[in-house]
């Protein structure tokens, strides 16, 4: 059994390419191309954290957000971000939290979908795992004008 990490899938959002520069033309291909990433990696009794924007879409998008739940492999736990709608966080996860503390290996982690400036551990070698923070927005607040 392995612990798998990913945050920020944003399945279904067709913005997400050109706002973080997703080599895809469409959604249909960035989704088809995360499963089978997925797919190709994390073994059936693997853990696969989500750390936030597991997808975006309409709140009536249940049957879709199902299809794309159900495409990936493991066992699947949810840190839940800023756009998980009840629709997201109702799907049959085996755990949801808005963060969670674990021990992989040797290695303490504390997950949650925003960066925090210090967490639990942090000066015992803890380790944070976080998503939220687009790579177009970092280097964008980032840079002087």
């Amino acid at each position: 059994m392995a612990n798998w990490y990913s945050a920020d899938l944003h399945f279904g959002h067709h913005r997400i390419i050109d706002f973080c520069k997703r080599p895809f033309a469409s959604t249909a291909e960035m989704n088809a191309a995360l499963i089978a990433n997925f797919q190709a990696c994390v073994a059936h009794d693997d853990d696969l954290w989500i750390l936030g924007d597991f997808a975006f879409g309409r709140a009536d998008d249940t049957a879709q957000f199902e299809s794309w739940f159900h495409s990936l492999p493991g066992r699947k736990h949810l840190i839940i971000g800023n756009h998980d709608d009840e629709a997201v966080i109702s799907l049959p996860w085996a755990s949801t939290e808005y963060m969670a503390e674990i021990q992989d290996g040797e290695h303490s982690l504390v997950m949650c979908h925003y960066p925090m400036i210090t967490w639990n551990g942090a000066r015992r070698g803890a380790l944070q795992l976080f998503g939220h923070v687009h790579d177009q927005w970092a280097s964008s607040r980032n840079s002087v004008k």
